[in-house]
Formats: structure tokens, C-alpha cells, sequence
């Protein structure tokens, strides 16, 4: 990589299906459906993180593997390069999914 430019290759992915309601379990939904909100977007899910101040990335035209129908995610880099969070209170994927 040139000049820093960060290497959103390595980030992990939040795909729209991972926290949506409507979806069950088998369709690809991640988290409880109590806690998991209706059709959110990627826009929206992006919104979230950059209060949260994490470093993002949305990628409107990728599609979720088992469903091209559901088109977008959500990179995210919850760790800095020396382990800590970027945010004390999101410290696992887990956690990042109920954000």
C-alpha cells in the first residue's frame, strides 16, 4: 500500500442481513431479532459507526453472498494496528453487531 492508505481489505463486514429483523437465522440474521432492527441500510448502519466514532467504509454495490438481492455493506476497523478498540465499549464482533 502507498502513502498510509488504509487496507480496507483486512476490516471486518457488516452485511445488512447480519441485523435484520425480517430475516431468520438460516437467511443469514446474526443477532436476536428482539435486539436486530427492520430493513436498515447501509447508510444507516454507516451513521451508526461514525457516531460511535469507529473508522468505516460503505460499499453500496456489494451484495450479500446468499442474497443478491440485499445489496450493501459495511466495513469496519474495530481494532487499532496495536490491539486496543477504537471504542472501549465495542470490543468484539459480537458487541459490533448489537451497536
Amino acid at each position: 500500500m502507498d502513502g498510509g492508505a488504509p487496507n480496507f481489505k483486512t476490516w471486518n463486514i457488516i452485511y445488512l442481513v447480519y441485523i435484520n429483523s425480517k430475516k431468520t437465522i438460516v437467511e443469514g440474521r446474526r443477532i436476536s431479532a428482539t435486539k436486530a432492527c427492520e430493513n436498515p441500510t447501509a447508510l444507516e448502519i454507516g451513521d451508526c459507526y461514525g457516531h460511535l466514532k469507529i473508522p468505516f467504509a460503505t460499499e453500496i454495490d456489494k451484495a450479500y453472498p446468499m442474497d443478491f438481492m440485499q445489496v450493501g455493506r459495511v466495513r469496519v476497523l474495530l481494532k487499532r494496528p496495536d490491539g486496543s478498540p477504537h471504542n472501549p465499549l465495542i470490543t468484539s464482533c459480537k458487541h459490533n453487531s448489537l451497536i
